[in-house]
């Protein structure tokens, strides 16, 4: 079949797909001779998986990725969110598993995807089983002009993201008239008759979009950002009641792919989500009951270091080529035996992760807090006069940057490396404080303010940084030399790398005064006054 056009269509097949059919063909048939074509090209049964992150990295740039099984392999198909190609790819073997795209065959797909998905896996989203039939359009002269192709598309959502896991759904009839090389009026005569077939309507969704729509899913649902929902004259207990649970889903829709061992950013979305919960428990914790929050601060902290092992391991497996690839008195094969010792550690210390996580004292945090925040947010509580959320927002966010500018202002050359390291945690809090009130702030104010705040974040983190993982050096060659897995071509390897970091770090500390200028000095202090008295 050549074909130099589609124009697509659905039926509504409420009635049965073969009325829908017979309707479609009476219609054609008063114009063309309809006949099927049995083992045409493109008939037959086909199935496609719609691929993507678990955040939607690729959707949130625009574009589509399936997979077409074949009998053996397939092909990967990229293209933009209107169906224009983009590349594709054969590719001969498709894991069981979810992958990186690194660990695909190279080609063009996987070279167009590779930076906007690392170090994220591709999950299947959508799969779908399509049975295809083919029908000719043939003019007076017996000529085949157009074809009509009529595609039964059933779905089923993907168990991968634990979301609507194993729903199946059948698409309403779609028909695409395939333009014939040569009859391009043929065609769009076709598409009018379509067009005035009762219960047949243009094609507004791709089949993908198609698909989430009857699974109930929608692109992008899912961020790992707090985005609750607050307004400004909110009870203050309900606004920190609805940031709370907020995060909590956060760590909640993390869990199977934190278990499952799919990526690393699971598992830093869940950290990323306990370290908020923590953070809001200790700078918002006034408005809700002292008991709670004295219990659930020790629990978070509990999950808090839980999950620091296997994360640490993460971030040096996730680094490990590029500091590699720093190395110039040494050879990048010369820490090939860290590697390997890294590996092992982090497979013994994602046992006992993994058995924390399924135990009974974390799904008690999640049963038992879900349930007092709801309490909170629900249910009204005795008849006192209770802060507002703004009224929350702007005290504590303006004592958290009035204590950043003592504190940091009082920083000098001599200060111990604790002081720039404890400025960190502070500056972490205002900006935690900031996502969670961000509704209530002006979208402009709140992007000039945290844009200072960032440049201020990357230069402390990059100081501390450098020294934990300096720090970190050291211990991993102890411990390597205890269990006698440490030649001493990798001793000097690493030795080499520690030094990078306290040249990294000094360099940091060089930067910090003209970083906290900005953000601390005249024109940042007028940037946080406009923030907190321009509020939406």
């Amino acid at each position: 079949m050549t074909a130099t056009g589609l124009r697509e269509f659905v039926a509504d097949t409420a009635a049965g797909e073969d009325s829908s059919l017979a309707a479609v063909e009476s219609a054609l048939s008063q114009v063309f001779t309809v006949r099927q074509e049995p083992g045409a090209a493109g008939s037959g049964t086909h199935r496609r998986t719609w691929l993507d992150t678990f955040d939607w990295r690729l959707y949130k740039a625009g574009l589509t990725l399936r997979f077409e099984q074949a009998r053996r392999g397939g092909r990967l198909v990229l293209s933009k969110a209107d169906g224009t190609p983009q590349a594709e790819q054969p590719v001969t073997r498709w894991p069981r598993r979810p992958g990186l795209a690194e660990e695909l065959p190279p080609g063009p797909v996987r070279d167009r995807i590779l930076v906007l998905t690392s170090p994220r896996a591709l999950l299947p989203i959508v799969k779908a089983v399509s049975t295809v039939t083919v029908t000719r359009l043939l003019n007076a002269d017996g000529k085949t002009v157009a074809r009509l192709v009529a595609d039964h598309v059933t779905v089923t959502a993907s168990t991968a993201r634990n979301t609507a896991g194993g729903t199946t759904a059948e698409l309403p009839l779609r028909l695409a008239v395939a333009e014939v090389r040569g009859y391009p009026g043929q065609a769009r005569k076709v598409a009018v008759l379509l067009a005035g077939v009762p219960g047949v309507a243009h094609a507004s969704q791709s089949v993908f979009t198609a698909a989430l729509t009857a699974l109930g899913r929608h692109p992008a649902d899912y961020t790992s950002g707090v985005e609750a929902e607050i307004t400004a004259t909110m009870p203050a207990p309900v606004a920190v009641a609805r940031l709370l649970l907020r995060l909590l889903d956060i760590m909640e829709l993390n869990v199977p792919g934190v278990l499952r061992d799919i990526d690393t950013e699971f598992l830093h979305d869940f950290r990323v989500a306990v370290r908020r919960t923590r953070s809001a428990i200790k700078l918002l914790g006034e408005v809700l009951p002292a008991d709670l929050v004295k219990h659930y601060k020790t629990e978070f902290k509990w999950l808090g270091d839980v999950t620091t092992p296997v994360r640490d391991l993460d971030v040096h497996l996730l680094g490990f080529d590029a500091m590699a690839g720093q190395l110039v008195a040494a050879s990048p094969a010369d820490l090939e035996p860290l590697r390997a010792f890294l590996v092992r550690r982090r497979a013994r210390e994602f046992r006992r992760l993994a058995a924390a996580l399924r135990g009974p004292r974390f799904r008690a945090i999640a049963q038992d807090w879900r349930k007092a925040l709801l309490e909170i947010r629900d249910v009204d509580g005795p008849r006192r006069r209770r802060p507002s959320a703004v009224a929350l927002a702007l005290s504590t966010t303006g004592s958290s940057f009035r204590r950043i500018v003592a504190q940091g202002g009082a920083i000098t050359q001599d200060s111990p490396p604790e002081s720039l390291h404890d400025l960190r945690k502070r500056a972490k809090e205002l900006r935690y404080l900031l996502e969670f009130f961000a509704p209530l702030h002006d979208p402009v104010a709140y992007r000039k303010v945290v844009s200072d705040l960032k440049q201020l974040q990357d230069c402390l983190g990059e100081f501390q940084d450098s020294e934990v993982q300096r720090a970190e050096i050291h211990t991993l060659a102890d411990a390597m030399l205890a269990e006698r897995a440490a030649p001493a071509a990798t001793l000097l390897a690493m030795g080499e790398i520690a030094a990078k970091l306290t040249f990294s770090q000094a360099e940091a500390r060089a930067e910090f005064a003209a970083r906290f200028g900005r953000f601390a000095g005249p024109a940042g202090r007028e940037r946080v006054r406009v923030l907190l008295e321009g509020r939406s």
